[in-house]
């Protein structure tokens, strides 16, 4: 596996992520020791950073993962806090549940811009706060939005950035995917870590598996790329891949076998709330009820978060 400096964090991180969205409830809903023996092999591959978020709900599969495991393992979460209280009850759950004393980089979740930056400031100020303390050794974001990384590349607050980008452009918000491009640079240009996120547009891309990842692989900017794995199969492939080493014919059929989607129940009531939680803009009501346009999903699954009737899930 390869390594490089997470901008100016001193934290050396793997060039693959693990993206641990895919093994919890939001998709595969994997078992406790299943998705935690995924995880697992992909440490002992030579992974050392995990990417996870309060809403995953994953932190349990990560706890049982690293436990008894000799390595350092970087471990970045994220949560929607936008209260200094708000956001020390997030990183509080999140020491608590991984049975840590410390996380590597706790960021702001989803943010569109400097001034939904801004809005979350007083969170910001108790991330700084635990950063003066040790229980958070860097601040950072997630963001879909071009204005998003641009907003926190001015900001010296913040240490790293978690960008969407793909070579199809899905999921950009606010610009192009030139637009994107530049903007990172701009933060790289700032000290910020960067890694991204999305480098298979959610699934989409999953035919263009190779090219996707070398298009990403070959932004200089980037440290890491947070990828979702929930498989064996998927861990053994992308491992292969990231280190340089050649994948067995047999494990890339088994991985081109687990393609996913979106899926909607029938009993869903039309409420809306998924359409209004979506920010790819990939659903939509027709009949009553809401539909998929799977142009446009990025198979997040966050739209599933907020169903109060339990109809959506990535499957």
């Amino acid at each position: 596996m390869l390594y490089r400096l997470l901008g100016e964090t001193k934290m050396e991180v793997s060039r693959l992520c693990f993206g641990a969205l895919t093994i919890g409830s939001l998709q595969a809903n994997l078992p406790l020791a299943e998705g935690a023996g995924v995880i697992r092999s992909a440490l002992e591959s030579g992974v050392n950073f995990i990417d996870t978020a309060e809403l995953y709900d994953t932190y349990k599969y990560i706890r049982q993962a690293i436990q008894g495991f000799e390595r350092d393992v970087i471990i970045a979460s994220k949560c929607y806090a936008y209260t200094y209280e708000g956001m020390r009850e997030s990183v509080e759950k999140a020491l608590k549940e991984l049975g840590r004393d410390y996380i590597d980089i706790f960021m702001l979740h989803e943010q569109e811009s400097i001034l939904t930056i801004k809005g979350h400031w007083e969170a910001i100020e108790y991330l700084i706060k635990a950063k003066e303390q040790g229980t958070v050794r860097a601040i950072g974001i997630s963001t879909h939005h071009v204005e998003g990384v641009l907003g926190a590349a001015s900001i010296p607050e913040i240490d790293v950035i978690h960008p969407l980008i793909n070579i199809a452009g899905i999921g950009i918000r606010g610009g192009t995917l030139e637009d994107m491009l530049k903007a990172i640079k701009t933060a790289a240009k700032a000290g910020k870590g960067l890694y991204a996120m999305k480098a298979l547009g959610g699934g989409n891309l999953l035919e263009r598996t190779e090219e996707a990842f070398d298009f990403i692989l070959g932004i200089p900017e980037f440290a890491s790329v947070a990828v979702g794995m929930r498989t064996q199969e998927e861990v053994a492939y992308n491992t292969r891949l990231f280190s340089g080493q050649r994948v067995p014919e047999q494990i890339k059929s088994a991985v081109r076998r687990l393609p996913r989607r979106l899926h909607l129940e029938n009993w869903c009531t039309g409420c809306g709330k998924c359409i209004l939680r979506c920010r790819s803009a990939a659903l939509s009501l027709s009949g009553g009820r809401a539909v998929v346009d799977s142009q446009h999903c990025t198979l997040c699954g966050y739209c599933g978060s907020v169903c109060p009737n339990f109809c959506i899930k990535v499957i």
